[in-house]
């Protein structure tokens, strides 16, 4: 289920990218014509990942910074957080979860811009929140989030696009289906051999590519009981680096754009230090163990290289003798306060 659910993400963005535009150009017009101090997303697990995305592209094109809000301060702490002059985008599959709902009521009550990216349009928090956009991935049945979490990925570059109203943007996501549609062909078969038999593995990415390094290194414990870590390129001589032995997997998400030179860089001293390296980077990199497909614009290549881990991670857990669909003491939606 994990791999059909992955393979039909294509169709999943197809259908997204066909509806709402309107409700989106109405919301980047909201966007452009209100002043926020502050900027907070709200998620966990996956969708934390995806938030931090969408936090990236918002920083990196409309010089906003964008913190992740710690939601304890709101549902255990009861802190009096300042609202006014405040953006907040919450991104959830199942919107269920109390500690993603309470936080997103609080601030619309208090008067901030409230967003959810909420697959389920019925869902409390697609209540709670003013801008409620759909994600439109269909019902998930796998508890491992794949279609879900790269339409998340699509819709917070939709709301980023229309803030900015960038044409060229707006091009690059109308071409991403048939891109996500190439990228779940990719042949990742290598890593299977170095990671079916291995026991932990360290993920690395920098910049744009860095919440797909967290995302992957949730899947590969969540889908196959590799303990997996990662972390950003530039911290990984602060400690990390420690880790390295003889043998040590370590895959790197090189993705095109300023950060890929020092992580094609660092992927050969790590191979110099005995590490087990797959770097994963476009097909002109010469270096590459796996070929990253990439989208129209470097800023959404993320979106199609999750795509192709994603195929390759079903395919692992299955020769380790795991079930991707149903992982131990996990289940669909995790409602925590």
């Amino acid at each position: 289920m994990m791999l059909k659910e992955a393979v039909s993400a294509a169709e999943c963005v197809a259908l997204q990218l066909s509806q709402d535009a309107d409700r989106y150009a109405a919301l980047g017009q909201t966007l452009r014509t209100t002043q926020f101090n502050t900027a907070l997303t709200i998620a966990r697990g996956s969708s934390d990942h995806a938030a931090n995305y969408c936090a990236y592209l918002i920083m990196a094109r409309m010089g906003r910074v964008v913190a992740s809000l710690p939601m304890s301060l709101l549902t255990l702490y009861k802190s009096p957080l300042v609202t006014r002059n405040t953006l907040t985008i919450a991104i959830s599959q199942s919107g269920q979860s109390p500690d993603v709902v309470e936080p997103t009521g609080y601030f619309r009550n208090g008067g901030a811009t409230t967003v959810a990216l909420v697959n389920d349009i019925t869902s409390p928090l697609a209540q709670a929140a003013e801008w409620a956009m759909p994600l439109h991935a269909g019902k998930e049945q796998s508890v491992a989030a794949t279609k879900s979490f790269i339409a998340s990925l699509v819709a917070g570059a939709r709301l980023v696009a229309e803030w900015q109203n960038d044409p060229e943007l707006k091009e690059s996501l109308a071409a991403l289906p048939d891109a996500l549609a190439v990228a779940a062909q990719a042949d990742w078969s290598p890593a299977i051999e170095v990671l079916a038999p291995a026991r932990n593995i360290m993920v690395v990415g920098r910049g744009i590519s860095f919440p797909i390094a967290l995302e992957s290194a949730l899947k590969f414990k969540e889908t196959s009981a590799l303990q997996a870590e990662a972390f950003s390129g530039a911290e990984i001589k602060h400690g990390p680096m420690a880790l390295i032995e003889e043998g040590y997997p370590l895959m790197i998400f090189a993705t095109r754009g300023p950060t890929q030179a020092g992580l094609v860089q660092l992927a050969a001293e790590m191979r110099g230090r005995g590490a087990r390296v797959l770097l994963a980077a476009p097909s002109d990199i010469a270096e590459r163990d796996l070929t990253l497909p990439t989208a129209a614009t470097p800023d959404l290549d993320p979106i199609v290289a999750v795509q192709a881990f994603y195929v390759m991670a079903a395919k692992l857990a299955e020769a380790r003798g795991m079930d991707p669909d149903r992982p131990r003491h996990l289940s669909k939606v995790t409602k925590t306060n």
